[in-house]
């Protein structure tokens, strides 16, 4: 079933029960809050919850179909967030078609008595975020609003630590870029940059999300959590400068590719050009006496042929190494 792991919580402590249903029940009746984790649920999953909290049927449409951008949203009596998750595939080195970051999504139904997060996603399991928060009972005794940040926290958390591995990539990337020919290919560049742009989806939807909650008055999130929302704002506020500082370098590092790319396709042209030169003397000469005429300069002369030879010679020493001096060869 869709449905990873529930929980009642009464003043911070986890308490034990039967099913989700007795935790929503006992929630209610003698107060705490019940927090429920589906990963990936269908429709009919979903349903009977999104029936016992009372969820919008578009917020729950947008829960079951995901690929959403990160937003918050209220719906009544109830808030809906949604976050972009990240994680940083591993590769020994960065190939034109490496995939850097893989992308996920969790949505979290929040209310006075509930929080309901959805997961999409292979990566990004709260788990983690579950035991630290059952770890901080002071926390989690705030209610549903210290399991938003608890999450909000986490997700921002990771996307410093995929900018800190793209921060490795493009050092990769950018010794490359210098490093004789083999390294004027813009193609890596250009993947790394197209990598980045899956991070900076998750990241820059979600400034206003986190400005909306660390800097207004909203009944269901606990003023003293909503301190701990600015920091997490002044972590993505960091993310994001990242983010575009790796992205203004990646633009900068292709156009020194493809400056270099010009360059060589210049050197290129100059030395066909000056081999070009120095065939051209023999082909000219050998190419009058050719022609077997009667009269012609020399032809019955004895040291006429060990003479074109050297002019020949001569002339295409002199014009290898004048080329030589100017850098065309």
């Amino acid at each position: 079933m869709g449905v990873v792991d529930w929980a009642l919580y009464r003043d911070g402590i986890r308490e034990s029960v039967a099913s989700h249903q007795e935790a929503v029940r006992l929630a209610r009746a003698d107060g705490g809050f019940v927090w429920i984790g589906l990963h990936e649920p269908d429709e009919s999953e979903l349903a009977h919850i999104a029936d016992e909290f009372a969820l919008h049927p578009l917020a729950v449409e947008d829960a079951i179909h995901a690929h959403q951008r990160p937003k918050l949203e209220r719906y009544g009596e109830s808030l809906f967030a949604v976050f972009k998750t990240v994680r940083y595939i591993p590769h020994a080195a960065v190939t034109e078609t490496s995939e850097i970051v893989e992308t996920g999504e969790v949505m979290v139904f929040l209310g006075d008595c509930f929080v309901v997060t959805v997961r999409h996603g292979e990566h990004g399991a709260l788990k983690r975020v579950r035991g630290r928060l059952q770890d901080d009972p002071d926390m989690l005794s705030r209610g549903p609003s210290a399991v938003l940040y608890a999450i909000a926290d986490h997700v921002v958390d990771t996307y410093l630590d995929v900018a800190d591995h793209i921060d490795a990539d493009i050092d990769q990337i950018e010794e490359h870029a210098f490093s004789a020919r083999r390294g004027r290919d813009p193609g890596l560049v250009y993947q790394v940059k197209r990598e980045l742009l899956e991070l900076r989806r998750a990241v820059n939807p979600l400034a206003q999300p986190l400005r909306v909650l660390a800097g207004t008055d909203l009944p269901e999130v606990d003023a003293k959590v909503r301190e701990y929302f600015r920091d997490v704002e002044d972590h993505l506020t960091r993310v994001h400068e990242t983010v575009a500082g790796y992205d203004e370098l990646l633009a900068s590092l292709l156009q020194a590719n493809l400056a270099q790319l010009s360059i060589t396709q210049n050197e290129d042209v100059r030395k066909i050009t000056a081999w070009a030169a120095i065939i051209a003397v023999p082909t000219a000469i050998a190419g009058v006496y050719g022609m077997n005429f009667d009269y012609m300069p020399e032809l019955t002369w004895r040291f006429g042929y060990p003479l074109v030879l050297a002019v020949i010679a001569l002339t295409c020493v002199l014009l290898y190494r004048g080329f030589k001096r100017n850098g065309w060869l």
